[in-house]
């Protein structure tokens, strides 16, 4: 049934959580466990979700060809300048 546990071994659990937690607590134990798992499974799907919208954004990145981009700051010709002339001091 669930591995290596029988029916016997499950009786006996439950027999004993029964004991340490009281026929009060079991059901809002079993709330509890419920809205935990409830919570786990919607954030994997959550995840998932997320994960395949990024590879999605990476595909329609990949399939669209980039236009160059023009410089923010022209480069201009150098014009020639003569080198500056030494200074004496006289």
């Amino acid at each position: 049934m669930f591995g290596s546990l029988g029916f016997t071994e499950l009786i006996l659990i439950l027999f004993i959580v029964l004991i340490i937690f009281g026929a009060g607590k079991l059901p809002q134990l079993g709330e509890g466990i419920g809205k935990a798992i409830k919570g786990f499974k919607k954030s994997v799907h959550e995840a998932e979700a997320i994960e395949a919208e990024a590879q999605q954004a990476t595909q329609q990145q990949a399939a669209t060809p980039q236009q160059a981009i023009p410089s923010a700051s022209p480069q201009a010709p150098v014009a020639d300048q003569p080198a500056p002339q030494p200074v004496s001091h006289a």
